[in-house]
């Protein structure tokens, strides 16, 4: 048996309640638009930011649309889950801030709800990049952390069947 995270359970709630419940309706306008947050379009670095109480994500217009998949997800943790301007926080809190952000980033492009239900064969690192628009590096670090997870999980269940007996 597996169990998801706080931050699996989030993100698949988050999603089924949006209707997205495959890859091929990953789409971060459509995300944008169900939550109401602002998506523009720029020649800076991928940002997000409120204004006037009002949610925008700034993304990078020459970055590939898998970057900003990914970046559109990185920028959306911070809306989520974030406050305070991080030009004003310590630097190690801001450090904290971007850690968590990548790691939603990581779960949300890719969702473990998603990958569940492949079959083992279509757990590739090119069907991974395939199915979830996201580049080759970033579908193998999801793949990493999600088969880690798994055989973490495996472990600690023996371990506490073998307690029982």
């Amino acid at each position: 048996m597996f169990c998801n995270n706080h931050l699996e359970d989030y993100i698949k709630d988050l999603y089924i309640r949006m209707g997205i419940t495959i890859p091929a309706f990953l789409d971060f306008q459509v995300i944008s638009e169900r939550i109401g947050i602002k998506v523009f379009f720029w020649s800076d670095s991928s940002q997000a930011l409120f204004a006037n109480n009002q949610p925008f994500i700034f993304l990078n217009q020459s970055s590939s649309m898998q970057q900003q998949w990914q970046e559109f997800c990185h920028e959306l943790a911070h809306v989520l889950l974030h406050s305070g301007d991080q030009f004003y926080m310590y630097p190690l809190f801001r450090e904290y801030q971007e850690y968590k952000a990548n790691n939603f980033m990581y779960h949300a492009c890719v969702p473990s709800f998603m990958l569940d239900e492949l079959e083992p064969t279509e757990l590739t690192v090119e069907n991974v990049q395939r199915l979830f628009n996201v580049e080759y590096d970033f579908a193998f670090k999801r793949l990493e952390q999600y088969r880690s997870k798994k055989l973490l999980m495996l472990n600690w269940n023996r371990q506490n069947d073998n307690s029982i007996l």
